[in-house]
């Protein structure tokens, strides 16, 4: 992949209409007839209607296609707390992948309040415009809070993707090493750098997959979150360990998997050589990770290495999750997105990774082949498969689970109305085509 420089990017964003989303009408407009449906007086007749029954929305309304991307601006990316303003353009970014990859509409809304509640307070004023809202970049532990406290306030899906997106993607891929290595997800002896809202999160969802939480051993900038810690807030307390230890070199001897969310450079060679025979390293940090893809593999071939970098194997993308979750729990009206939701998208991603790949996916890649291995443990991002697997597996799920309002009826009609949603957009990604 060419380099990113900051002449392209800026040029990317600045040229012709400026930004990267639009609002388009959806209905005609040519004649002074349409124009009176659309407005006043035919559009009284919808309002009345939803009136009687609010349900109503989701018919005569773009509620149920749209979300909000919502960000105080105080998490972004690697920049930090930038504002919101600044943070602008990553949330229009989510919204166009949300559109190119589920065809969801998304209005981004960029809240100046970092006051938790207040946060809150803003977000549930707003909700009823949406069929569901994605939290983006706001920093912990205030993350987890205004997420928990909208979730039980509101009856849409209401998801922080920082957080369940990692922990939803890695997951698939520690499902996938668990296989290729063969060994025990209730013996894995984990550790995580970092402590952050992925970090929580990635751990969390490794619990519901089957990982002891004693087996999982927590740093931070200061060291191993331990028992003889009093600086600890409740979300990290949750994971302190028991172990005599205090050093991340110490926590990594004897490991089966590194799980990086933290800054670049935390690995070093000497440290990953202390680690279990066949161990797996995700470091996520970016743009650099933990430990370079190059050391690395210099130091150890019995290595599954993934990063979140798209010029390496094994790329954790939170693009592979986000937009067909959404697009599950929308389209059977989900009131949430539980934990079953997110642990099915976690295994139909596993599932999918062990599919024979079209070949239009290598030839985005430019590759002549890709098999499932300890270089090809997730699937690709461009795979155009990935909405007819994950949303019904999300929407399975939300139904099975008592979330679902709308249930689907015809699980093969539903699943080529998917297909259809996207072909023309991912057709123009990559000049690619599996149709």
């Amino acid at each position: 992949m060419a380099k990113i420089t900051k002449e392209d990017a800026l040029l990317y964003h600045s040229r012709g209409r400026h930004g990267k989303v639009e609002v388009i009408p959806t209905k005609p407009y040519s004649t002074q007839f349409d124009l009176s449906l659309a407005y006043t007086p035919g559009v009284a007749f919808p309002c009345l209607e939803i009136q009687k029954k609010p349900e109503d929305a989701y018919n005569y309304t773009a509620k149920g296609n749209l979300v909000a991307v919502i960000s105080n601006g105080t998490a972004v990316l690697g920049l930090g707390d930038i504002g919101t303003l600044a943070g602008k353009p990553v949330m229009e970014g989510k919204g166009l992948l949300f559109k190119v990859f589920a065809d969801i509409d998304v209005f981004d809304i960029e809240v100046d309040e970092k006051d938790p509640d207040k946060l809150v307070e803003v977000c549930a004023k707003i909700a009823p415009t949406f069929g569901g809202i994605n939290l983006e970049d706001i920093k912990a532990p205030e993350c987890f809070e205004v997420e928990s406290k909208l979730k039980e306030m509101l009856d849409i899906p209401v998801f922080h993707d920082d957080q369940h997106g990692t922990a939803i993607i890695s997951g698939a891929g520690l499902l996938n090493s668990l296989e290729i290595t063969g060994k025990e997800i209730d013996k894995l002896k984990i550790v995580v750098c970092g402590a952050g809202a992925a970090a929580i999160s990635c751990s969390r969802l490794y619990i519901s997959l089957g990982v002891k939480r004693e087996n999982i051993v927590m740093a931070d900038s200061k060291g191993v979150i331990n028992r003889k810690r009093t600086d600890l807030n409740k979300y990290k307390q949750e994971f302190a360990t028991e172990r005599n230890i205090d050093t991340l070199a110490e926590a990594v001897r004897g490991a089966d998997l590194f799980l990086g969310l933290s800054v670049a450079k935390m690995l070093s060679k000497e440290m990953l050589a202390t680690m279990a025979d066949h161990p797996v390293v995700f470091a996520m940090a970016n743009p650099d990770p933990e430990i370079s893809y190059e050391d690395a593999m210099a130091t150890r071939d019995d290595l599954i290495f993934a990063t979140g970098r798209s010029d390496y194997p094994n790329q954790i993308n939170n693009v592979l999750g986000f937009p067909y979750i959404f697009r599950g729990a929308l389209d059977v009206r989900a009131s949430t997105i539980n934990e079953e939701m997110k642990l099915a998208a976690s295994k139909a991603l596993a599932a999918l990774t062990k599919e024979p790949v079209p070949d239009c996916v290598l030839k985005a890649y430019n590759l002549d082949k890709l098999l499932f291995g300890k270089e090809y443990i997730i699937p690709k991002p461009l795979d155009p498969r990935l909405i007819s697997c994950v949303a019904p597996a999300v929407a399975k799920a939300a139904i099975e689970s008592g979330v679902a309002k709308f249930p689907v009826s015809d699980w093969e009609a539903y699943i080529k109305s998917l297909d259809r949603r996207t072909n023309e957009h991912i057709k123009k990604i990559g000049e690619i085509s599996c149709v």
